[in-house]
């Protein structure tokens, strides 16, 4: 073995001592120690990976970050998994990709309108604003906090080219239905599947189903590389769009670091360009640099190995919230997944009932206080948010079960690193809430 596999192997294992020795589990003291909604779930496998990928000190996207698009690709079941730097920028990649010349009638052109929902995460609504799009909003169902389907027909016009979709918390939305909507009018159909990685709709995991899926490893999420995100599809076509987007816009295929993968480099003419201009500067879209790095993606390899461990604590943890609160639904409304789901809960759903003598805010201000972390359900009403009064939208039906997601609605954690114990320490303080009024 040469010297340096000599000194990066003992630097890797000094890694692993170290994260024994700063990362020792901590006891939990009721009412000290926070119970967060969401937070970093890793050990000494994650922080040997990301030391390992900085000595390579190839510093944008490399070898860990292709092994993760094959693993991550197989692990779900399509052709293609394209790596970037955000669940919202592969919200942005996927739309956007979309937009191009190359789809012929079927691009989507600026006042196309895109049919999704107005309670969510704003950076699923962005990209149709982003494009110059118009956004058709529809109510949610309530407890699913999915998309409510009553109007979804009427919501299709000759304009509307596209649904994009969120599973709510992990919660699949009903897939059957909104794909026989998407298929007999010829529409693009996007799942943001975000917040549901490793949640199943009969069986067929989410992210599957669409056109384009979009996935975030925020560390809030359930496998995290810090920031990044993914763009999964089964279409070659489409898969060589999203990375002309992600990569400047350049018409170029050729991974970083290599050149003339097409073995014509100098022998494209395209545009207005002169003959043979150099095909790693062609540019055939308008694009970003959303490209993540090849250290984040070492992390990410090193969680996708524990990600059924941490969807199955995800689903344990959210029985036992459900159980431990059910006395209560007096005072408030229990989530419910979706008829022939299985989710891999990304957090745990409460709508205080609007008949409750308590407000939403008295009960979170209670738990905060009592350090137990909650969170609203994102954006609430996205139409009420300041940043979109002059956005141009239509709303199909009324939005009624949207504000009283933004009135009455929060969540509390069912992440991975919560402890049985947390979680009844949780529900504990639930219950001397309630005992204050009968």
């Amino acid at each position: 073995m040469s010297k340096s596999k000599e000194i990066r192997q003992r630097i890797l294992e000094l890694v692993q001592e170290y994260y024994e020795a700063e990362y020792a589990e901590k006891s939990f003291i009721p009412g000290e120690t926070a119970v967060p909604v969401s937070g970093r779930s890793f050990d000494g496998d994650e922080m040997v990976h990301l030391v390992d990928a900085s000595l390579d000190f190839w510093l944008t996207t490399g070898r860990f970050a292709q092994q993760f698009e094959h693993d991550f690709a197989r692990y779900v079941g399509v052709r293609h998994a394209m790596l970037c730097n955000s669940g919202s920028s592969a919200n942005l990649l996927a739309l956007s990709a979309l937009t191009s010349p190359t789809l012929g009638e079927r691009r989507l052109q600026p006042g196309d309108e895109v049919v999704t929902v107005a309670a969510g995460f704003p950076t699923t609504v962005n990209p149709i604003v982003q494009n110059r799009l118009t956004p058709v909003f529809l109510d949610v169902a309530i407890p699913s906090y999915n998309m409510a389907l009553t109007h979804l027909e009427e919501a299709i016009t000759p304009r509307t080219k596209a649904i994009i979709v969120a599973h709510t918390l992990g919660n699949p939305f009903e897939l059957d239905a909104v794909m026989e909507v998407a298929k007999r009018h010829n529409l693009w159909f996007i799942e943001d599947n975000c917040d549901a990685l490793g949640s199943t709709y009969h069986g067929r995991l989410t992210g599957t189903f669409g056109h384009l899926a979009t996935i975030s490893f925020y560390p809030a999420h359930h496998i995290t590389m810090g920031e990044g995100g993914c763009v999964l599809t089964r279409s070659s076509r489409l898969k060589k769009l999203v990375e002309s987007f992600r990569d400047w816009g350049r018409d170029c295929w050729c991974v970083p670091g290599e050149a003339n993968t097409c073995g014509t480099r100098f022998e494209w003419q395209l545009g207005r360009l002169p003959y043979g201009y150099d095909h790693k500067y062609i540019y055939s879209h308008v694009g970003y640099n959303l490209k993540l790095t090849d250290m984040q993606a070492a992390v990410g390899l090193a969680q996708l190995q524990k990600l059924p461990d941490f969807i199955e604590t995800r689903k344990r943890n959210w029985r036992h919230l459900r159980a431990g609160l059910a006395p209560f639904e007096e005072f408030l409304i229990l989530p419910e997944a979706t008829p022939g789901s299985d989710p891999s809960w990304f957090g745990f759903l409460l709508t205080v009932r609007p008949e409750a003598p308590f407000s939403r805010h008295e009960l979170i201000n209670y738990l905060e206080t009592n350090r137990v972390a909650t969170r609203l359900l994102f954006s609430g009403n996205i139409t009420r948010q300041p940043a979109y009064q002059d956005v141009p939208y239509r709303v199909v039906g009324d939005l009624t079960n949207t504000d009283m997601v933004m009135n009455q609605t929060f969540w509390i954690g069912v992440y991975p690193s919560l402890t049985p114990q947390m979680l009844d320490y949780a529900i504990e303080v639930f219950c001397r809430f309630f005992k204050q009024f009968g």
